[in-house]
């Protein structure tokens, strides 16, 4: 089973788009966050079950869609960090991607599995 790992940056991308869901709708935005979460742990017993991104396919990161939105994975040995939060009609950066995981991937959350 592999452990969950939750950078700050994917946490806080996730906090602001519940926060914007929350403005006219509080309730939903708390039954996002509880399905986004669900959704992130079964990463732990099936690491690879996300789907690779086509637009960053030569990487090895991941993806799993809880609409609105594409959270983006990297599976290392026993471990799945969580590196980005983002709306999927935005365009991925892959720069971004990256270099988040350069500099939070060994720099756990408080939110961990």
């Amino acid at each position: 089973m592999a452990r969950l790992i939750w950078t700050e940056p994917a946490l806080k991308d996730l906090e602001t788009i519940a926060e914007y869901i929350a403005l006219d709708k509080p309730d939903a935005a708390q039954r996002y966050i509880k399905k986004v979460f669900t959704t992130v742990e079964r990463l732990s017993q099936f690491p690879k079950s996300g789907s690779i991104p086509p637009e960053i396919s030569n990487l090895l990161y991941r993806q799993v869609i809880v609409r609105p939105c594409r959270i983006f994975y990297r599976c290392d040995k026993d471990y799945v960090f969580i590196i980005l939060v983002m709306r999927a009609e935005q365009n991925l950066r892959q720069e971004v991607l990256t270099e988040r995981d350069e500099n939070q991937s060994n720099k756990p959350s408080k939110r961990n599995s």
